[in-house]
């Protein structure tokens, strides 16, 4: 067993036992050689199920790592370019001034549909046609590329339907298709997870005040313009079978060990599968947009479907392209050291301090 193995085995077992995490995986990969397989705690308080490394795990917006990667992949074949206005494959998109959003702006999140009207429920998160429509009718919030906005769930409904009208398929097909089959690890990251499959998951649970945290934000705050408060990120919603099962690109469901496996691959170092060239990988994880979050406030950079640098670290580490999901999981890939790393978790958690402290230890960052 490595020396990190066994930190990255302490630090989970620690976090477990404080009762600050209730089941934790971590994952890492070497230039493609597996690090770190360390996992901790229960997948499922009920029956007392023990988290393993094969149990998957609804984590939210790290998912968005995965939507991104299918793109990146079928601009790779030709598909269409980052270039390729959006409108040219989805003709209604054109609607109210959206005629030159680009799939580079989607990939940046400065297409302007960053929200969700305020009367979407959560049967309606998992109507893609419908999703699709809302999207397609939207104004702008503002001109498309001038700005960045965190677009939470759109993200995942535009890049969907741009990879549907340029394949015929459901973005789930061609996931498994063309990454997650290749890989080996399609029994472990989805965005429509299967109803059979269900009792593989973790259960999510809140952090205690989180409920308490949401009700003292002001009702206009940009947060509640992006969704109504019923589609936030919570373990309600996330343990739900309807959620689960739908194709919600905005996030995913997945192994720590598969979305890191992901960035290995497009990083070239998983043997046998070529997901991206390395011109292309240059061109995916440098900053293409960057600014304040017009929905969050934050400073903001991005590559092409990842942001740029990683959470909680003084000095930005601007080879590392990842993303972070709501309740504290983080996964990224850092084209510098070739570390492809992930931190998946039930309970969800307001911060990323878990994955800070993970991540000091497996890059010494």
């Amino acid at each position: 067993m490595s020396d990190i193995q066994q930190q990255v085995q302490r630090a989970i077992d620690r976090m477990v036992e404080s009762g600050a995490e209730r089941g934790v995986q971590v994952a890492g990969y070497l230039h493609g050689e597996q690090l770190v397989d360390a996992v901790a705690g229960v997948a499922d308080p009920a029956t007392g199920r023990q988290v393993t490394p094969g149990t998957v795990f609804y984590n939210y917006s790290i998912g968005k790592a995965a939507t991104a990667t299918v793109a990146h992949v079928l601009a790779e074949r030709g598909a269409f370019s980052y270039d390729t206005r959006v409108a040219e494959l989805w003709p209604e998109f054109a609607a109210h001034g959206k005629g030159a959003v680009t799939v580079r702006h989607v990939l940046t999140h400065a297409a302007g549909v960053p929200g969700l009207p305020a009367d979407t429920t959560v049967a309606d998160l998992c109507d893609w046609d419908k999703m699709c429509a809302v999207l397609a009718d939207a104004e702008p919030w503002w001109e498309p590329g001038t700005a960045v906005g965190y677009h939470g769930y759109t993200f995942g409904y535009l890049v969907g339907e741009i990879v549907r009208r340029a394949t015929g398929k459901p973005i789930s097909q061609v996931l498994r298709e063309e990454v997650t089959g290749p890989l080996g690890v399609a029994d472990e990251l989805y965005f429509g997870m299967p109803a059979a499959e269900h009792g593989r998951l973790a259960r999510l649970e809140d952090q205690e005040g989180a409920a308490d945290m949401m009700a003292g934000m002001p009702a206009d705050s940009p947060m509640f313009r992006a969704g109504p408060s019923a589609t936030f990120p919570s373990a309600a919603l996330g343990n739900r079978a309807d959620i689960l099962a739908a194709d919600i690109p905005a996030g995913g469901k997945t192994s720590a060990r598969a979305i890191a496996r992901v960035y290995a691959a497009l990083m070239g170092d998983v043997p046998g599968v070529r997901l991206i060239s390395p011109e292309r990988l240059r061109e995916v994880t440098a900053v293409t947009a960057e600014g304040v979050d017009q929905v969050f406030g934050n400073p903001s950079s991005w590559g092409l479907g990842f942001s740029i640098g990683l959470p909680g670290v003084e000095e930005p580490v601007m080879s590392a392209f990842g993303m972070g999901g709501a309740g504290g999981s983080f996964a990224y890939g850092d084209t510098a050291g070739g570390l492809a790393f992930a931190v998946t978790k039930n309970r969800l958690t307001a911060d990323f301090s878990a994955a800070t402290q993970l991540i000091q230890i497996v890059s010494g960052h």
